[in-house]
């Protein structure tokens, strides 16, 4: 008897490298007496306490959920799970008066829904989504699975940890070349911690408008820097006066998970200050009927919070990471100081490239599979291992040899400051170990 075929798409597809760790970690069937989870950004802290009022009062009799009933939404979300959004970026000092706010499944819908809106036919190569790699792995995933292109600029990490990319003249020749519908930022990196400056965004705006593509941003930490520059940096601080042409082609993709702290809640939005491509983007997800109801009205709680209270839980979350992030960097570097660890400059993600200390022929996802299905250290006495993210899937690149990734690794600082100040010490005995019976 024949088997049913599986499509060309599930035949090929392997697991995200954000979860690859995680996944073979599950299948092994003598596990260690501690694992360390840095592979993905799944954050660990509470969310905020307006949040978390709503999600503990559900069956009180002010929510719309006392009497059990839960309905869809309106297509484009509730009123007031939009209203939350743009009342973060108002308090952060936006004009959100020209804005249109479409609530999504997660971020990970809305980035759907940008390719969706801004590439050309799916199969063809007509108008790319033009990212900058590494970039975050589910932008590459998401357009494979709508049959959609990625062209990339490629950014190579420095020995001072320092992400550069190329002029802006090597970046018009790709847009020449490519032709893109549109461009995407991610100014506060993920996964490199790069932060981008007002000039580097108004550069790139620039070349935007003059070869009329659209500007994405990916502002999912917008809020999270370490830089000491106490500016925020976002799409929505450009305006005409800076760019003339750029007022009308500009969309974000939002996200409830980071900055607040709530991954599982799965709410994100695309905003944009084009009306027509708001229309079609809300036409296009009327087959997907809405976004989780219960989690809209929990996330629409800030929809009611002053400024100092949005601004100064911010900060809160800001300080937390920008201590971890620069005790384990310091850390690394102090245990082996030939390692190059990513500068501590935003977001909530280190890339650490071992280059420099391996063996020819080193492969980040081997070394992930090892961690995963097999090793382990003693670290303070207790039989330990740590799964963390290979990098090669971050980049855009098709022969592996030329794929920068394959030395690199990016760590989450989504696990307890107590566990944090571990991973140091454990990834460099579990990559010495590999090492040595390699």
């Amino acid at each position: 008897m024949q088997k049913p075929i599986l499509s060309e798409l599930f035949q090929t597809r392997e697991p995200s490298d954000v979860r690859l760790a995680q996944m073979k970690y599950a299948e092994r069937k003598i596990k260690p007496e501690a694992v360390i989870n840095v592979g993905i950004g799944n954050v660990s802290l509470p969310t905020n306490p307006a949040m978390q009022k709503r999600m503990f009062e559900l069956n009180s009799p002010d929510s719309p959920f006392a009497n059990g009933v839960i309905r869809y939404t309106g297509t484009a979300g509730t009123d007031e799970a939009r209203a939350a959004f743009k009342n973060i970026l108002k308090s952060e000092g936006f004009n959100t008066d020209n804005l249109y706010v479409q609530i999504t499944d997660g971020g990970s819908t809305g980035m759907e829904l940008l390719i969706l809106g801004v590439c050309g036919p799916a199969g063809s190569d007509e108008r790319p989504l033009m990212v900058i790699d590494p970039a975050y792995t589910n932008y590459i995933s998401f357009a494979e699975r709508l049959g959609r292109k990625i062209v990339t600029i490629t950014r190579y990490m420095d020995e001072d940890g320092k992400f550069n990319l190329p002029d802006m003249e090597e970046v018009e020749e790709a847009i020449k070349k490519h032709k893109p519908g549109a461009l995407l930022v991610i100014p506060y990196d993920n996964p490199t911690g790069q932060y981008y400056t007002y000039d580097l965004l108004k550069d790139l705006a620039r070349l935007c408008v003059k070869y009329n593509m659209w500007l994405a941003s990916d502002e999912a930490y917008r809020e999270l820097y370490y830089t000491g520059d106490e500016k925020l940096v976002s799409i929505w601080g450009l305006s005409d006066e800076d760019v003339p042409g750029i007022e009308g082609r500009r969309i974000s993709i939002e996200t409830a998970s980071k900055v607040w702290n709530a991954c599982g809640l799965r709410i994100g939005a695309v905003i944009t200050d084009n009306k027509e491509f708001h229309t079609r983007c809300v036409a296009e997800y009327t087959a997907n009927l809405c976004a989780n109801a219960i989690g809209q009205y929990i996330f629409g709680a800030l929809a009611h919070e002053s400024k100092e209270s949005i601004l100064g839980w911010c900060k809160q979350q800001r300080d937390y990471y920008r201590d971890l992030i620069v005790k384990v960097y310091n850390r690394f570097k102090e245990l082996e100081p030939r390692l190059i660890v990513s500068s501590p400059d935003a977001s909530i993600y280190s890339v650490i490239d071992v280059r420099n200390v391996v063996k020819p022929g080193f492969d980040s996802i081997d070394f992930v599979l090892y961690c995963a299905e097999e090793g382990s250290v003693e670290l303070d006495g207790v039989e330990t291992t740590l799964l963390v993210a290979p990098m090669k899937g971050f980049y855009n690149i098709e022969n592996d040899e030329e794929n920068p990734g394959k030395t690199q690794f990016r760590i989450s600082f989504v696990e307890s400051p107590e566990n944090m100040l571990k991973v140091p010490e454990l990834f460099i005995k579990l990559l010495r170990k590999y090492e040595e019976q390699r």
